[in-house]
Protein backbone atom coordinates (compact mmCIF):
# COMPACT_ATOMS: atom_id res chain seq x y z
CA UNK A 1 0.00 0.00 0.00
CA UNK A 2 1.29 3.40 -1.06
CA UNK A 3 1.23 6.06 1.98
CA UNK A 4 1.24 9.95 2.41
CA UNK A 5 3.00 10.82 5.46
CA UNK A 6 1.50 13.91 7.37
CA UNK A 7 4.04 15.51 9.15
CA UNK A 8 2.99 17.87 12.57
CA UNK A 9 -0.19 15.64 12.64
CA UNK A 10 0.58 15.56 16.93
CA UNK A 11 1.10 19.52 16.93
CA UNK A 12 -2.18 19.64 14.53
CA UNK A 13 -3.91 17.88 17.35
CA UNK A 14 -3.02 19.73 20.08
CA UNK A 15 -4.61 22.76 18.56
CA UNK A 16 -7.21 21.10 17.17
CA UNK A 17 -8.71 20.98 20.38
CA UNK A 18 -8.76 24.35 20.86
CA UNK A 19 -10.81 24.96 17.79
CA UNK A 20 -14.47 25.42 17.83
CA UNK A 21 -16.24 21.69 16.30
CA UNK A 22 -17.36 23.60 13.45
CA UNK A 23 -13.36 24.09 12.28
CA UNK A 24 -12.75 20.09 13.34
CA UNK A 25 -16.08 19.13 11.45
CA UNK A 26 -14.61 21.13 8.33
CA UNK A 27 -11.61 19.49 8.12
CA UNK A 28 -12.67 16.11 8.54
CA UNK A 29 -14.65 16.77 6.09
CA UNK A 30 -11.99 18.14 3.35
CA UNK A 31 -10.01 15.02 3.96
CA UNK A 32 -13.28 12.81 3.33
CA UNK A 33 -13.55 14.78 -0.11
CA UNK A 34 -10.00 14.40 -1.23
CA UNK A 35 -9.51 10.34 0.03
CA UNK A 36 -13.46 10.23 -2.11
CA UNK A 37 -11.67 11.94 -4.59
CA UNK A 38 -8.49 9.56 -4.80
CA UNK A 39 -10.34 6.31 -4.95
CA UNK A 40 -12.70 7.89 -7.37
CA UNK A 41 -9.30 8.70 -9.74
CA UNK A 42 -7.52 5.14 -8.97
CA UNK A 43 -11.30 3.51 -10.16
CA UNK A 44 -11.36 5.56 -13.24
CA UNK A 45 -7.72 4.63 -14.02
CA UNK A 46 -6.91 1.06 -12.92
CA UNK A 47 -5.65 -1.25 -15.19
CA UNK A 48 -8.04 -3.94 -16.23
CA UNK A 49 -7.07 -6.96 -17.62
CA UNK A 50 -10.54 -7.58 -20.21
CA UNK A 51 -9.26 -11.53 -20.84
CA UNK A 52 -9.38 -12.15 -16.96
CA UNK A 53 -12.65 -13.30 -15.66
CA UNK A 54 -11.90 -11.35 -12.32
CA UNK A 55 -10.70 -8.01 -14.50
CA UNK A 56 -12.87 -5.50 -12.62
CA UNK A 57 -11.51 -7.10 -8.89
CA UNK A 58 -8.87 -3.93 -8.16
CA UNK A 59 -10.95 -1.44 -9.92
CA UNK A 60 -13.95 -2.67 -7.28
CA UNK A 61 -11.71 -2.99 -4.37
CA UNK A 62 -10.33 0.17 -3.58
CA UNK A 63 -10.99 1.00 -0.92
CA UNK A 64 -10.78 4.34 2.19
CA UNK A 65 -10.14 3.82 5.68
CA UNK A 66 -10.31 6.69 8.30
CA UNK A 67 -8.13 6.83 11.36
CA UNK A 68 -7.52 9.82 13.61
CA UNK A 69 -11.07 10.42 14.01
CA UNK A 70 -11.35 11.01 10.15
CA UNK A 71 -8.21 13.65 9.82
CA UNK A 72 -6.16 11.02 8.30
CA UNK A 73 -7.13 8.65 5.37
CA UNK A 74 -5.53 5.54 3.89
CA UNK A 75 -6.85 4.58 0.50
CA UNK A 76 -5.64 1.56 -1.25
CA UNK A 77 -6.53 -1.96 -1.26
CA UNK A 78 -6.72 -3.69 1.38
CA UNK A 79 -6.00 -7.39 2.47
CA UNK A 80 -4.35 -10.54 1.68
CA UNK A 81 -6.79 -10.95 -1.53
CA UNK A 82 -5.46 -7.38 -3.23
CA UNK A 83 -1.34 -8.03 -2.10
CA UNK A 84 -0.89 -7.92 -6.04
CA UNK A 85 -1.83 -4.31 -6.22
CA UNK A 86 1.49 -3.69 -5.60
CA UNK A 87 2.78 -5.62 -8.26
CA UNK A 88 0.27 -3.71 -10.81
CA UNK A 89 0.82 -0.28 -9.57
CA UNK A 90 5.16 -0.76 -8.92
CA UNK A 91 5.74 -3.46 -12.01
CA UNK A 92 8.02 -6.27 -11.65
CA UNK A 93 10.90 -7.81 -13.30
CA UNK A 94 8.87 -8.52 -16.21
CA UNK A 95 5.62 -6.66 -16.42
CA UNK A 96 6.13 -2.77 -16.34
CA UNK A 97 4.56 -0.60 -13.77
CA UNK A 98 0.92 0.28 -14.46
CA UNK A 99 0.59 2.70 -11.71
CA UNK A 100 -3.36 4.28 -10.50
CA UNK A 101 -2.51 5.27 -6.72
CA UNK A 102 0.42 7.02 -6.55
CA UNK A 103 -0.66 9.57 -9.69
CA UNK A 104 -4.24 9.96 -8.03
CA UNK A 105 -2.63 11.35 -4.42
CA UNK A 106 -0.22 13.11 -6.55
CA UNK A 107 -3.32 14.98 -8.60
CA UNK A 108 -4.91 15.81 -4.90
CA UNK A 109 -1.87 16.62 -3.44
CA UNK A 110 -2.47 19.98 -5.49
CA UNK A 111 -6.39 20.62 -4.43
CA UNK A 112 -6.38 19.76 -0.88
CA UNK A 113 -5.37 22.79 0.26
CA UNK A 114 -8.29 24.32 -1.29
CA UNK A 115 -10.66 21.73 -0.16
CA UNK A 116 -9.33 22.26 3.43
CA UNK A 117 -9.44 26.68 2.71
CA UNK A 118 -13.09 25.92 1.21
CA UNK A 119 -14.62 23.94 4.07
CA UNK A 120 -12.93 26.26 6.99
CA UNK A 121 -14.81 29.24 5.05
CA UNK A 122 -18.02 27.69 4.88
CA UNK A 123 -17.52 26.48 8.77
CA UNK A 124 -17.26 29.95 9.84
CA UNK A 125 -20.12 31.41 8.05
Amino acid sequence: MARVRVNGLGRLKQRLQDMPDEIKDSLVEAVKEAAEAVRDDVKRNVPVDTRSRDSHHLKDAVDIRYREGGLAADVGWFGQQNSYAAYVEFGTRRRPAQPSLYPALERERGRFPGRIKDEVRQALR
